[in-house]
Formats: C-alpha cells, sequence, structure tokens
C-alpha cells in the first residue's frame, strides 16, 4: 500500500500489467545476452525486480484508488500470466545456467500449479497462488539467487556426463525445483479430492 500510495496520477493498473510483461521480456534478451557475457544476468535480475513491481502493485493500486474491475482485471492479468511465465522459463532456458529442457520441465511444473490455481478459483471460490512457503514472490528471489551463484561461484563449471548428455549442478537444482512443483501439484491434489468427495458425494445408483 506505502508503494500504491506514491505512485504518480499517470500510472495506471494496466501500465504496471504491461510493465510486468517488459520485465519478463528484459528477463529472457539478458538470459540470451549471458552466453557472451555472464554479467548480463544483473540485467536479467534487473527485469524479474521490475516484473515483482508490475505484476504485485497492479491490483494494490486498484485497490487503492478504487478502480477495481473484477472480471476484466482478472481476465488481463491471469492471461498475461501465461506469456510471462513462458517467457521467464524460456530466457532460462536461453542462458547458459540451464539446459532448455530442464527449464521447459519446470515450466511444466510451474504451468500445471497454475493450472490447477484456476480451477480451484471456480471450485473453491477461493484463489491461492502461494503453495506451502513457495509464491510467486519467493520463486523470484530463488531465480535473481541462482543469477548471482552462477556468476560469483565456481558451481557453474562443474559438469557430469550422464547417458552421453552434459548435465551441470544448476540443471540438477533445475530438476529438483521440478520435481518440488509437481510434488505440491500431487500433494494438493490428493488432499483436495479428499475434500471434494465429501462435500459432493457419490450418488447411490436407484434401481428400478
Amino acid at each position: 500500500m506505502w508503494l500504491a500510495q506514491r505512485q504518480p496520477e499517470w500510472m495506471t493498473s494496466d501500465t504496471l500489467t504491461y510493465m510486468g510483461v517488459l520485465g519478463t521480456v528484459v528477463y529472457a534478451i539478458g538470459g540470451w545476452l549471458s552466453n557472451t557475457d555472464i554479467r548480463y544476468l544483473w540485467l536479467s535480475s534487473f527485469g524479474l525486480v521490475l516484473h515483482w513491481y508490475g505484476d504485485s502493485l497492479d491490483g494494490t493500486l486498484a485497490r487503492f484508488r478504487n478502480t477495481q474491475r473484477p472480471i476484466y482485471g482478472f481476465f488481463i492479468d491471469h492471461t498475461l500470466d501465461a506469456v510471462t511465465t513462458c517467457l521467464i522459463f524460456l530466457g532460462a532456458g536461453l542462458s547458459p545456467m540451464f539446459r532448455m529442457d530442464v527449464a521447459l520441465a519446470a515450466l511444466a511444473g510451474y504451468l500445471s500449479l497454475s493450472i490447477y490455481t484456476y480451477v480451484c478459483t471456480i471450485v473453491k471460490e477461493e484463489f491461492c497462488l502461494t503453495y506451502g512457503k513457495l509464491g510467486p514472490t519467493e520463486f523470484r528471489l530463488l531465480l535473481i539467487l541462482l543469477n548471482i551463484l552462477y556468476m560469483y561461484t565456481s558451481w557453474s563449471e562443474w559438469r557430469i556426463n550422464w547417458y552421453g548428455l552434459e548435465w551441470g549442478i544448476f540443471d540438477i537444482l533445475g530438476i529438483i525445483i521440478t520435481i518440488i512443483l509437481f510434488s505440491i501439484y500431487i500433494a494438493q491434489f490428493i488432499k483436495d479430492r479428499a475434500a471434494f468427495a465429501k462435500q459432493d458425494p457419490l450418488k447411490p445408483h436407484n434401481k428400478r
């Protein structure tokens, strides 16, 4: 709310939303350019900060100015979330930090959780972006931390060959993140399935 109170009049919720999209474009470009100079990962990190600023503040600004548009806002925000999510994971795959197949596997896990969130918004009338301690903000911070570790540690030099493919330590971290995302998805599905089964029990078959 503190940031919302200090936004200039020309700044609107839509402007902030598109600023968030721009941030992910910057992240992807930084990831691609880091193949020529690893320090471009700072540009990627800046893109994530820009994305956080726009994505986190657009709804807050609308509520502060009492300009909410629940249907339009939900449509624009979460439709563009699909684009920004893809750009972030593609940017990670374009960088030397992750193999593209690892980045796409993590993308599948993240999108699965996103779809689950939207389904639950309908059936539970509850919109939850955070599972356990992992939410969009924490995920951005994790990516920034990985950028810093890649630039300033020797971890980037560690490589193994497995089944004819080269894997780095960051690839292994990416696989671990993927496993965590799918594990959260499965655990939440099992929990909610049991709750929904009680809420909407199987009806007995009426024999004629």
